[in-house]
């Protein structure tokens, strides 16, 4: 049975009143479940209900909560050295990190660059693809190309390349620079692209590409920007266009990295390799915040070699060891696991229990790629309403917009995944 709550109430009205959550209103704020403790896949509420999470704290947490290793790397470093600055110093725990980042990244990724999120991850990645064409004499060439309905981040360069009208950011249309954006593809993950279907982007390329230093794409899943799901053979236009109009591919994969679409990066569904990418969120296991950028000798030389000789940015948290500890130890206990077979038991009974929800007449579509579920609704969400039936239903679900998704942690049982979908199953039926 749940216990009493021992959380002092006034501490949720502080919360309430003056505190600030994600893209949440202070004056008719969404409601908050005080969280206690996390282990496995459950979240523990004050009250003493237990929630199975199927969000992984925003893609983050795919071994779970309060993890026997990552506390012990966690513990090991804390007993050493929490945080050193990165100018002029160098640890283990940052050089290892990056080792292991270029070994198991898409060939020629090389050099990288530690930063403290995954939104200062993409103004690394801009500000990279900004000095490079500088330093190639390409000064004019300080444009964005993207795509609609895409998200990058919440900081103002990461937000220009978000989608400029139906994104999160239109607010702020007047104040960011304005950049180029091609439409959505819009063949599906499953679907093929012949040749003369994507000549309009080969159009665009050819109007466009003298004033644009890069394109930047999220590959394969479009996150937050609506969860959609692309044809790889998109992208593999995209990589070819870049190259033949003297443009770098910027790929993020933040929210794709580290096995959540059934590939290590989503980039190898297309067997492609970009020339910058961000990754951050599950780097490391959900414990902190840490993200990098990795590019090519060929990008890394040239900025070295321009004007500045420097790449010029250098976050004070750079390389932050604590964090890097836990990353590696992350890493390991991912790549040293059967993550592959838990993305397609995950994927396979996402398909067999979600999909039958499309014949739903509140239903628009239902998509699933590896440890993703999206059941997007004909109607706009009633968030509090939602939140309070999953929670009464025992997991963790927290729509946005019209949809209703999940990305469960790589180790939930079958059992517990069951309960989600049940519960999706059972507020879209109601």
């Amino acid at each position: 049975m749940p216990q009493e709550s021992t959380f002092d109430t006034s501490l949720l009205t502080f919360d309430k009143e003056n505190i600030w959550h994600p893209y949440t209103s202070l004056t008719n704020p969404l409601p908050t479940y005080p969280v206690v403790s996390a282990s496995g896949v459950r979240l523990k509420l004050a009250d003493g209900k237990e929630l199975i999470d199927g969000m992984s704290s925003w893609w983050t947490a795919i071994h779970g909560y309060n993890v026997p290793e990552l506390n012990d790397a966690a513990t090991d470093q804390l007993s050493k050295m929490a945080h050193v600055m990165f100018g002029g110093i160098t640890h283990e725990p940052a050089i290892k990190l990056c080792h292991k980042l270029v070994e198991i990244t898409p060939a020629g990724l090389e050099k990288v660059f530690l930063a403290d999120s995954g939104s200062v991850s993409v103004e690394v990645a801009m500000k990279m693809a900004i000095q490079y064409q500088h330093a190639k004499g390409n000064s004019h060439k300080n444009k964005f190309m993207t795509i609609r309905n895409g998200y990058h981040g919440d900081t103002t360069g990461a937000m220009s390349v978000c989608d400029p009208e139906g994104g999160m950011h239109h607010l702020f249309s007047d104040f960011l620079p304005k950049h180029l954006f091609v439409d959505q593809p819009g063949k599906r993950f499953s679907e093929k692209y012949e040749e003369d279907e994507l000549s309009q982007l080969t159009q665009f390329f050819r109007l466009n590409s003298e004033k644009c230093a890069a394109f930047i794409l999220e590959p394969i899943v479009q996150g937050a920007g609506g969860m959609w799901f692309y044809s790889p053979d998109y992208l593999k236009k995209i990589r070819q266009l870049c190259d033949e109009y003297d443009m770098l591919l910027i790929a993020d994969e933040i929210a794709t990295g580290f096995g959540r679409t059934g590939k290590l990066f989503a980039c190898e569904h297309s067997d492609i390799s970009p020339d910058i990418m961000c990754v951050g969120k599950a780097l490391t296991g959900g414990y902190m915040t840490l993200a990098a950028t990795l590019t090519t000798q060929h990008v890394a030389e040239t900025i070295c070699n321009g004007e500045a000789g420097v790449f010029m940015h250098g976050p004070t948290f750079m390389g932050n060891p604590l964090a890097c500890a836990i990353a590696n130890k992350s890493l390991e206990l991912l790549l040293d696991s059967d993550w592959q077979g838990r993305i397609q038991a995950i994927e396979k009974q996402l398909k067999r229990e979600l999909l039958p929800l499309g014949n739903a007449l509140s239903v628009k579509d239902v998509r699933v790629l590896g440890a993703i579920g999206v059941v997007e609704m004909n109607h706009l969400v009633d968030v509090p309403k939602a939140q309070e039936f999953f929670v009464k239903n025992g997991v963790w679900i927290r729509p946005f917009r019209n949809l209703i998704y999940i990305m469960p942690p790589f180790v939930i049982e079958e059992e517990d995944l069951r309960n989600i979908t049940l519960a999706m199953s059972s507020y879209i039926n109601t």
